[in-house]
């Protein structure tokens, strides 16, 4: 017999409820934060063999300064009723090196970060019921939001395609059904939409940022140093069926070398320059906007290659019906961004316009030969405003609208509900009648009835009560020794 109240105090606490929200912030805090740092890791500037070394970023908990200068710890209820925003001091450490003298690390206050209530760096953290009482706090409250200039924001649980995999799926074209492989290749925030299709006669195009029009697969090919036609046919399939169609690919190309590839791309990416900047040209894109969560640089150009092949198998698969086409709607196709990656996402941003600040402040104290002083060159308010604005206004960097939205504090239920809400990019205006029905493998993740009416009727959604978050693994490399453990063999830098 099941005992039914070991299961209910497992998912009926208070601790449950909003937990996603505050483990994906404290997830941020440890790691996300640093990530963005290391990121960047120096801030150049065009002085002389002059740079700024970015070392360890920590957030303090959350304060406030009063009128006289002193800095008093700050309570969610204070900041309420004053109309201030919950938020913490960062510290960020900073070296100057001007050529081969390193000065002293210096650690900056580069600005505040907006502070979610009961996460691990919050003033509530760890405190009794009877003490959240007399800050005034209820010690009911789950917590999982900010209050920002007096207000209590939620950030929402944005639902979307799942990054960097392959989906298969028809397309409309010249009144005909052109078999389609799409992969949305996502690296520091950056998205890149990469599109393998099968058009007229089997022959395969590619498609990817700026680059304009369709690109021959075998020509790509080769330009990614994958020169051969029996590598280009071995790397794709060794199914007699796969390997005819890649045979009429290989007849219809038109580069035989990888210099000749990179001229053909080149000549699209740069027209009217001269040869030898056109080829550096399509390195650079080929580096930067094929397909880079695998890589940004020359050693990951085959590994590309690979997974182009991979796209192509899935498109001719696809074509002689070994596969059937993807299920956009299907759970394990979607992927939840949250609070954290969400935040990480606006720091990035900030933090990228901050540098650009404190190199052109350093610059500025060098033209009037002063001494070259980290902490008086960061002006804290350029990261903060770009912290608190989009969370006061829900206007998120990427162009999105609503990501935070004012509590809904009608009664506890309703911030209940609205903190376990997920919420789809997709156009309120359109149909999009599959995306709106309840899919079956909604199941135990998502209600099926708590959904409004109107234009946003299954586009909005709400957590089922029994739901866990999994989290998704960022180092990659775990992944690959239990591979390579496993008899997988590494081809050219990748698993293959």
């Amino acid at each position: 017999m099941l005992d039914r109240n070991s299961l209910y105090s497992a998912y009926f606490t208070r601790d449950k409820l909003v937990h996603h929200h505050i483990n994906s912030f404290n997830d941020f805090i440890d790691k996300g934060l640093q990530k963005v740092i290391d990121e960047v890791n120096i801030i150049e500037t065009n002085i002389e063999n002059t740079y700024v070394k970015l070392g360890n970023i920590r957030v303090e908990k959350p304060m406030v300064r009063e009128a006289d200068g002193s800095v008093e710890r700050l309570y969610p209820n204070d900041a309420r009723l004053r109309n201030l925003t919950y938020a913490s001091p960062i510290k960020l450490e900073m070296t100057i090196v001007e050529g081969e003298t390193e000065k002293d690390p210096v650690e900056a206050d580069i600005g505040t970060l907006p502070i979610m209530l009961n996460s691990k760096v919050c003033n509530l953290s760890g405190l009794s019921a009877d003490e959240m009482i007399s800050f005034g706090e209820d010690p009911s409250d789950p917590g999982g939001y900010f209050v920002v200039n007096g207000s209590e924001r939620v950030i929402m649980t944005l639902e979307d395609l799942a990054p960097n995999k392959i989906l298969v799926e028809y397309n409309q074209r010249y009144d005909e059904n052109i078999e389609v492989a799409k992969v949305f290749s996502q690296r520091q925030g950056y998205r890149s939409l990469v599109i393998v299709e099968r058009g007229r006669r089997s022959i395969l195009e590619v498609s990817f940022p700026s680059v304009s029009g369709r690109l021959n697969f075998v020509t790509l090919l080769r330009s990614l140093g994958m020169e051969t036609d029996m590598d280009i046919v071995k790397s794709v399939s060794d199914n007699p069926e796969i390997i005819k169609f890649m045979l009429e690919n290989l007849e219809e190309a038109e580069v035989s070398t990888n210099d000749e590839a990179l001229e053909k791309i080149g000549s699209r990416v740069a027209a009217g320059q001269a040869k030898e900047y056109q080829k550096k040209r399509a390195t650079y894109v080929l580096d930067r906007y094929l397909l880079p969560h695998i890589g940004v640089d020359e050693k990951d150009r085959y590994a590309k290659a690979l997974f182009l092949s991979r796209m192509a198998e899935a498109c001719f698969e696809l074509a002689l019906a070994r596969r059937n086409e993807d299920d956009k709607d299907h759970y394990s196709n979607k992927r939840l961004k949250l609070s954290g990656d969400l935040m990480e996402d606006l720091f990035r941003v900030a933090f990228n316009r901050l540098t650009r600040d404190i190199k052109y402040q350093l610059e500025r104290a060098s033209m009037r030969n002063r001494d070259l002083n980290v902490v008086t060159t960061v002006r804290a308010d350029v990261l903060t405003e770009r912290m608190i604005h989009p969370l006061a206004t829900g206007n998120w960097v990427g162009g999105r609208t609503g990501v935070s939205q004012l509590l809904d504090r009608t009664d506890y239920m309703a911030t209940l509900s609205h903190l376990r809400r997920v919420i789809s990019p997709l156009s309120r205006s359109q149909p999009h009648f599959e995306a709106r029905d309840l899919h079956a493998t909604q199941w135990g993740r998502i209600c099926p009835s708590e959904t409004p009416e109107g234009p946003n009727c299954g586009l909005v959604k709400n957590f089922a009560q029994g739901v866990e978050l999994s989290k998704g693994i960022d180092d990659s490399e775990d992944i690959k020794k239990i591979l390579m453990d496993l008899g997988v063999i590494s081809v050219g830098g990748s698993i293959g």
